[in-house]
């Protein structure tokens, strides 16, 4: 029954787009820290403790302080947990990425009682983003329900985080590299790390979640990582630009894939996609000549004059964009959450809204146990966790692989050709085609239900607009590709994310996970 649904939904996602394709004919496509001195760094005590009222033992320990190691923190301490976060580095991180955080993840830094932590940052507001194609189409793209995302400089954000975790007297933050995991029969125990000072100490707890980011050494401990790096980033900081409209943010779908945000009262952030392995040297020239030959033309004319003038400035910077599903290999005393469980194409914005997701869904699953020494009964139980968080996953990391899978491959193939003309239209068809991508790609409506819809509606729309009002047999034979390609480039994603876990939940047997027994004793809390 549950497959006659999903067959009906594809079915019935074929015809509506046709039917959108029909109605729509003619219609035009074009329809928007306060800045510190000098980096900080947490202060801590003699011992790296930045609280030195910490007491009794550690119930959980935390491998990182990004987002999501900070978040979780502070979230698990508020419940009563005593929490020890060990982070390789206090100082303000400089990063390109992890500056937009969407609608749906300011909703889960609300859930966690963190959203003053955008305070006092100069995070900007972002109301809509700009889509703008070839031949100077554009269209606008706004959150549903009047809600809104926030761009800021990572770094700054993340030492909120940090800050506001530290507060609370629970919680231990310490600056260390964490070398190595401790595993006693089959148990994960604690951590060995090496403090700032050199010297090499255990920590032990009953619970290490390890959140050290994309290039998290302990990752191949606790799972089989496939890493995929498709393409590259490369960041500039855009300054003195004028812009149409305040509080938008750019994706720039032409030859080459542009997003760009503001990030500051007065800078944006401009990422460019550069795809294969390889790109072109930063300390030879090569890569500002890249920019200013092939990325500039693309640029829109607002951001042009200040894109120039960020590569003669000189600061360029790249980083790899990193694909990898989620494929634990659930150990007792040990947990993955994070990039380091997960990472999709950076191109729509949306891990940070994934890991604050993740960090809502496992503090709500401890909140019924009282004590974490049981490592079997654990780690069976929080099972559960990799079927509930697929929705809002499988949305964001499908929306994102299928966006640079299409915006990215040549136009030499008609049907790819086709196929990016018809997703760019079916975005300016706006209402709720516009609003439903965008509920999806914000993580304001995770459902894969949805999401299969509209990849097949669009699908439909780029048939449709092939086949009328007069099919040929050029036209007919380009659309047959388009198919073909177009579900070469769905089903593989599908079937990396789980299409059991995601579609039919209700079949796997962690769905059912219940909280272990455990002794009535209550434990003390600070909610």
């Amino acid at each position: 029954m549950d497959s006659m649904h999903v067959f009906g939904g594809v079915v019935a996602a074929f015809l509506f787009g046709f039917v959108i394709l029909y109605s729509s004919r003619g219609r035009e496509n074009t329809k928007a820290s306060e800045k510190s001195g000098s980096k900080k760094t947490l202060k801590s005590s003699g011992n790296g403790v930045c609280r030195s009222n910490f007491a009794g033992n550690t119930d959980v320990i935390i491998v990182g302080a990004g987002v999501a190691g900070s978040a979780l923190a502070y979230a698990l301490a508020k419940d009563g947990w005593r929490v020890h976060i060990i982070e390789r580095d206090l100082t303000e991180p400089d990063r390109i990425v992890g500056e937009l955080l969407h609608a749906g993840g300011c909703i889960k830094l609300a859930e966690l009682g963190l959203e003053d932590c955008l305070d006092g940052t100069d995070s900007q507001i972002v109301f809509s983003f700009a889509a703008v194609h070839k031949d100077g189409k554009r269209t606008a793209i706004s959150y549903p329900s009047n809600a809104s995302g926030r761009g800021f400089y990572n770094g700054r954000f993340i030492q909120k985080l940090r800050e506001k975790a530290a507060s609370l007297p629970n919680v231990k933050l310490e600056q260390g590299t964490v070398t190595s995991l401790v595993e006693e029969n089959g148990t994960i125990k604690g951590v060995l790390y090496k403090t700032k000072a050199g010297q090499e100490l255990a920590a032990s707890a009953s619970l290490t979640i390890v959140c050290d980011g994309c290039f998290s050494n302990l990752r191949r401990n606790l799972c089989n990582p496939k890493i995929e790096v498709p393409s590259y980033f490369v960041g500039l900081v855009l300054e003195n630009y004028n812009l149409p409209y305040a509080n938008r943010a750019y994706f720039i779908l032409k030859d080459t894939i542009v997003i760009a945000y503001p990030i500051s009262s007065n800078e944006i952030r401009c990422l460019v996609d550069v795809p294969g392995s390889k790109q072109p040297p930063i300390a030879n020239g090569e890569m500002a000549s890249y920019l200013k030959t092939v990325v500039a033309p693309q640029m829109p004319p607002e951001l042009h004059n200040a894109f120039i003038c960020a590569i003669e400035k000189g600061n360029i910077r790249t980083m790899p964009n990193r694909i990898m599903s989620a494929s634990p290999s659930p150990t007792p005393g040990a947990f993955m959450i994070g990039d380091s469980l997960n990472m999709r194409h950076a191109v729509t914005g949306g891990g940070m809204t994934v890991g604050l997701s993740d960090v809502v869904l496992l503090r709500d699953l401890l909140r019924p146990l009282n004590d974490l020494s049981d490592g079997a009964a654990i780690c069976k139980y929080l099972e559960s966790f990799y079927i509930l968080r697929k929705p809002t996953a499988f949305a964001i990391n499908t929306l994102a692989s299928t966006l640079h899978t299409v915006f990215s491959s040549s136009d030499q193939d008609p049907s790819r050709k086709e196929m990016k003309e018809a997703f760019f239209n079916y975005l300016s068809l706006g209402g709720v085609f516009s609003d439903g991508l965008m509920a999806l790609l914000s993580g304001l409506n995770p459902a894969p239900l949805s999401l299969v819809f509209h990849c097949f509606a669009m699908l439909a729309y780029a048939v449709g607009r092939l086949l009328l009002p007069f099919p040929t047999p050029k036209r007919m034979f380009i659309a047959a590709k388009l198919i073909l390609v177009g579900s070469g480039i769905i089903f593989p994603i599908l079937k990396a994310e789980g299409i059991r876990a995601t579609f039919f939940p209700a079949t796997m047997p962690a769905y059912y996970r219940t909280p272990p027994v455990q002794s009535t004793d209550d434990r003390e809390t600070g909610k």
